[in-house]
């Protein structure tokens, strides 16, 4: 099967600084934000997100890595920070992909226990074959594909992404 790059790396970098722009905007009256990344691509998301966070504002950025089964997501779910952590503070739920919403709604699920002050979530790209009623709040494309087709998202170690389509 062959790829197609549906973002560059360049792209993929202009995306995470607008969401950036638009996560401060929505959480500026907040003294700190919880940035909160679904395992893997989704935590790498998060801190290339937190990162130019910290460079255009004063909130206090705290990351959290949620640790969720996608391929079983009713195991309990865990996260890097403590409830009482996150606990009463604006919280932003970043994956890389949205296919079937499984994994975000189970995501937002495990973060309705808590009181918090504001809750947003992040995808980068935005598939549109959703099974639950939840949607991203900042994405970075939305992209209307087959169910066979997949879409990969790589951010490797040099620093270099792209998301491609196969």
């Amino acid at each position: 099967m062959s790829k197609n790059i549906i973002l560059t790396n360049q792209q993929i970098e202009h995306t995470i600084k607008r969401i950036a722009y638009q996560i401060y905007e929505t959480f500026v009256e907040e003294d700190e934000v919880v940035i909160a990344g679904i395992t893997s691509n989704g935590y790498t998301f998060a801190e290339k997100i937190a990162q130019v966070l910290t460079t255009i504002s004063p909130i206090k950025i705290s990351l959290c890595e949620v640790h969720i089964n996608k391929h079983n997501p009713e195991q309990p779910i865990t996260t890097s920070l403590t409830k009482e952590q996150y606990s009463n503070k604006g919280l932003v739920l970043v994956d890389d992909v949205l296919s079937s919403g499984t994994t975000l709604i189970y995501g937002v699920r495990h973060f309705l226990d808590v009181p918090l002050k504001k809750f947003k979530t992040v995808v980068l790209v935005d598939r549109n074959h959703k099974k639950f009623p939840i949607k991203a709040d900042f994405k970075g494309i939305s992209l209307s594909t087959s169910l066979l087709e997949h879409v990969d998202v790589v951010f490797e170690s040099n620093g270099d992404s792209y998301a491609s389509l196969s």
